[in-house]
């Protein structure tokens, strides 16, 4: 049971990124910056990247010392996302693409690891007071939200039309 658990998560881990990939690679230019809700695209797939990571991890404390963190110490800046306020930064296409498959390969490397006292265990997050197991399922969620948002204003815009992604990064 532990291993159809630990494969399904991967699947829809990976399912998740992809829409998500789908959705900033498909974004002009001009609409990278343009508004969706209360943030700006660019805000947007930060945010659901930076939760992703956070939740992958095992707290809240060992974050900012991973090696992708203190590599890239000028993207994270403040970590303002940890505010409770709009965010204020723009993030360009690049750096967001390194973040993704960052994220992924975390995903990846998360899940294989995970046993079944791990999933059984409390996430780590004082603010969800839910098993590993659990917070795997609600991080696919949230980015299956935000990919949505995005995809929206995609279709809104510039009419992208988005196809449903089965599995993993071969969809699209």
């Amino acid at each position: 049971m532990l291993d159809a658990y630990k494969n399904s998560v991967a699947k829809q881990y990976e399912a998740a990124f992809c829409t998500l990939n789908r959705c900033i690679d498909r974004c002009p230019e001009d609409s990278w910056n343009a508004p969706v809700a209360n943030w700006k695209f660019c805000q947007v797939a930060n945010h659901v990247l930076f939760y992703s990571d956070l939740y992958l991890g095992a707290d809240k404390k060992t974050f900012r010392d991973q090696p992708f963190h203190r590599a890239n110490p000028q993207f994270f800046g403040d970590y303002e996302e940890f505010e409770d306020h709009v965010p204020q930064a723009l993030y360009e296409k690049t750096p967001i693409k390194s973040y993704m498959e960052h994220c992924r390969s975390k995903a990846t490397e998360v899940i294989a690891a995970e046993t079944a006292d791990s999933l059984n265990s409390r996430c780590g997050f004082d603010w969800l007071p839910i098993p590993r197991a659990e917070l795997h399922v609600c991080n696919i969620r949230h980015i299956q939200h935000h990919a949505a948002q995005l995809i929206l204003r995609l279709r809104i815009d510039v009419d992208e039309d988005f196809g449903w992604v089965k599995s993993g990064w071969g969809d699209g």
